[in-house]
């Protein structure tokens, strides 16, 4: 059901590093034509370092791996494109729609087509008051069971951090920290909370992800990357928005899988655009520890 790249196949059948990307921050993430802008940026890092960028979308029911710079523009430019998670690729693939992956369907077709690494910025978690609501991203359960690596900034702050860890270690996820002992906070560098382990190389990494596979260790791997100090929000000014933000989308009643994309945007208008600055100088960052994760991967 893939239509890979033809420049993405040939890659993988020869063992070169290649290293997915989703499709949110581009139909979710932000206006065009920043979305577009952003999303080449991110590709042209992964050139620099060294790997190929293969982002994932679906097109006409089609998942594409390794969209084209005019199906970039295209997703960009398009109005009323779907969010897809696990549930709903069944759906779209018979219904033949448009469709944005979010972190765990990016996982699956990553997967599906050979790829270990995926890049993003942060990964879905445990909602604030999900004692009551239940809200609990799909992105950890596909974490627990989908054979990806993820590099991220953490979980988006706007999550319940602590429960997220919780919700990882039941589900024997390995947390990993590059270069710190503490799990980034997304904006911040810093969240208080532990990581299970401080990984200080690629070299390193690799090593660990061809183990986990080796012994059949089902499930991803989540190696989170703290967001360059100098381009990190200040703590209070985050945290500020965050609260107002959360207040604003109880009081308008959004939740489910419309509550992420609304509490973003909101912080970027609070934020006075600030926050979005710092969203694409992480996923830049991530782009290029993912970049060198694959190359390490693809040495024999």
């Amino acid at each position: 059901m893939l239509k890979i790249n033809p420049k993405i196949k040939e890659a993988l059948e020869k063992g070169m590093p290649v290293v997915a990307l989703e499709s949110t921050i581009i139909s979710h993430g932000m206006p065009y034509p920043k979305n577009v802008e952003t999303a080449l940026r991110v590709e042209q890092m992964i050139k620099d370092h060294g790997a190929i960028p293969a982002t994932i979308g679906i097109i006409d029911g089609d998942a594409i791996v390794g969209m084209t710079p005019e199906e970039i523009e295209q997703f960009g430019k398009r109005k009323g494109i779907l969010k897809a998670s696990r549930r709903d690729l069944p759906v779209i693939y018979a219904k033949k729609l448009w469709a944005a992956t979010t972190v765990a369907s990016t996982m699956i077709i990553a997967n599906q087509a050979g790829i270990e690494v995926f890049v993003t910025g942060g990964i879905g978690g445990v909602h604030r008051g999900a004692q009551e609501t239940m809200d609990i991203s799909a992105d950890l359960q596909e974490l627990a069971k989908t054979n990806v690596t993820v590099v991220c900034a953490g979980a988006k702050a706007i999550l319940d951090l602590p429960l997220t860890l919780e919700y990882l270690e039941t589900m024997g996820v390995p947390v990993l920290g590059y270069k710190t002992k503490e799990l980034p906070a997304f904006y911040t560098p810093h969240s208080g909370l532990a990581v299970d382990y401080q990984v200080d190389s690629p070299k390193e990494i690799a090593s660990i992800i061809k183990e986990k596979r080796k012994n059949n260790l089902a499930g991803g791997l989540l190696l989170t990357n703290p967001i360059p100090e100098e381009y990190a929000m200040d703590a209070k000014i985050i945290h500020d928005a965050i609260e107002k933000a959360l207040k604003m989308a109880d009081e308008q009643g959004i939740h489910g899988k419309e509550s992420t994309p609304f509490l973003l945007k909101t912080i970027v208008e609070l934020t006075g655009g600030d926050s979005l600055e710092s969203n694409i100088a992480l996923v830049l960052n991530n782009a290029a520890l993912g970049a060198e994760v694959s190359k390490e991967l693809a040495r024999k």
